[in-house]
């Protein structure tokens, strides 16, 4: 610890016991009645003058400056919704209180009683007729001007984030808004939000590799969930018609910008619905969130300005392969000739594509996708990728499926539910296969599922969003990581 700071430290542990010898210990207040949050005195008080107020208000937050003048004194008070200026005179309050805020460190909690006025300067402020410490603060926060800047450490201690700065504060609650939006755009559209188990028996609803923990009481190995999906599906088959989820879901998956093994998705499913209905569905959904959260179709995200303006493009994977690299993927007839001429245009590691689709997934994802940055929907996947969705209509060999890209990343991702449990089975035995041969993202069989469907799913489209990567483009922030409060991190062993 710098010496600097352990001074600082002894301070204001002495500072606490002055507190108290005043009669103030601020660990016993229990709590607090404020009247008036920093952007409630703005907004009552915004023609105030010189003259005070008739109206006593009382607030609270963080004291985040001091500043002493004699026998009187200003703070900044600092709360979730902004800032409000403090004002004390010795000579109003008495000795007892000027003591009280001379003992006052920043970072201290506060609470504040006193009549609005507007000072010399035109600042809206509290003259302050009472003052109670709420929590004394025993570490000091980051010096003010350079303010925490440190990955590391505002990751490790987010809380700390949060307190120095303002914009990591509102990124979180502008998160917060958009899953209430979008929740809110749900239920009125008759959607049903439900809950369905995170640790799971089978896991399942993706190509993922999952996390595996013990149940003891039951001695029973149980996965966390990648995607809730097969017991959405189930819900349909009990005649819910409409169903939504917001949650976790985890895949035991690398970390980087863009990927994280614990995240928040939205995933839907509604009767009688194919993934055209559902893409309709995704462009109105988000859209709206949009104009909701930013208020403009123009996003602003890093040194780009993303197109949300509607109609959003509909592209065929084939089509968006050949556009970007001129290669007819619908041209390949053997998997030899797939992998040779992917590899001339420099797609890599493809020793894992055994199948035709699986190559063609590739390309794609290696030449294609990182040039999507409007909003585009790419349709018709190939079937070995997507075990869970319908047949293309016309072509036996593409599936029902469309992922939504934005800025290079996958947003969205959606099909015509497969709800033929012969074929179901079929294909969950082929990803078994799989599976045997060392695919760990493989889907595993899942039997009670099938049985579900032997009851019957009606034509249904489902739709999953990853919700952290949304946060990021309507918060522009460069990492997943900084849309989540609490991120994985390495031991530290400094």
């Amino acid at each position: 610890m710098p010496e600097q700071e352990s001074d600082l430290r002894v301070h204001m542990r002495e500072n606490l016991e002055k507190m108290r010898a005043l009669g103030q210990d601020p660990y016993e207040v229990y709590r607090y009645e404020r009247t008036h949050t920093s952007q409630r005195v703005l907004d009552e008080f915004k023609d105030i003058g010189p003259e005070k107020s008739a109206e006593v208000v009382s607030v609270a937050g963080r004291m985040m400056a001091k500043r002493t003048h004699g026998k009187a004194g200003f703070a900044d008070l600092v709360d979730r919704d902004g800032k409000i200026q403090l004002y004390i005179r010795r000579d109003d309050v008495g000795e007892e209180q000027w003591q009280l805020f001379d003992a006052l460190d920043r970072g201290d909690m506060v609470g504040a009683e006193g009549r609005v006025f507007r000072t010399k300067s035109g600042e809206i402020t509290v003259d302050v007729s009472q003052l109670n410490v709420l929590s004394k603060a025993l570490i000091p926060l980051p010096e003010k001007f350079h303010g925490l800047q440190d990955v590391q450490t505002r990751y490790r201690q987010r809380y700390l984030d949060l307190v120095m700065n303002e914009d990591v504060r509102d990124r979180f609650i502008k998160r917060s808004r958009m899953i209430a939006f979008m929740r809110s755009w749900l239920n009125e559209r008759r959607f049903i939000e439900v809950e369905t188990p995170i640790l799971q028996p089978l896991y399942g609803g993706a190509l993922a590799r999952p996390f595996v923990t013990h149940h003891n009481y039951l001695d029973l190995d149980l996965y966390l969930r990648i995607a809730p999906e097969l017991y959405h599906k189930r819900c349909i088959v009990g005649n819910l018609e409409g169903v939504y989820e917001i949650g976790k879901n985890f895949r035991n998956e690398d970390i980087d910008a863009q990927h994280y093994p614990e995240y928040t998705s939205m995933e839907l499913y509604k009767a009688y619905a194919d993934y055209n209905d559902i893409m309709d569905l995704t462009e109105s959904l988000l859209y709206d969130t949009a104009m909701h959260i930013v208020g403009s179709d123009q996003i602003v995200y890093g040194d780009r300005t993303l197109d949300f303006s509607k109609p959003w493009p509909r592209v065929t994977m084939a089509d968006a392969i050949r556009k970007y690299t001129e290669l007819d993927v619908d041209s390949l007839k053997t998997l030899e000739e797939a992998v040779e001429a992917a590899e001339q245009i420099g797609v890599e590691d493809l020793d894992g594509c055994s199948d035709i689709g699986r190559v063609i997934f590739e390309i794609f994802d290696q030449k294609a996708q990182p040039n999507l940055q409007d909003p585009i929907f790419i349709i018709d996947h190939p079937i070995i990728v997507s075990p869970l969705a319908k047949r293309k209509r016309g072509d036996p060999s593409l599936v029902e499926r469309f992922e939504l890209f934005i800025s290079g990343w996958e947003l969205a991702n959606a099909f015509s539910e497969l709800n033929d449990p012969v074929e179901q089975e079929q294909r969950f035995r082929e990803q078994d296969r799989l599976k045997q041969t060392g695919d760990e993202e493989a889907h595993p069989i899942d039997t009670d599922y099938v049985r579900a469907l032997e009851y019957g799913l009606p034509p249904t489209g489902g739709l999953g969003i990853g919700v952290d990567r949304y946060a990021m483009l309507m918060t522009d922030a460069p990492s997943i990581k900084e849309v989540i409060l609490f991120p994985h991190m390495r031991p530290d062993i400094a």
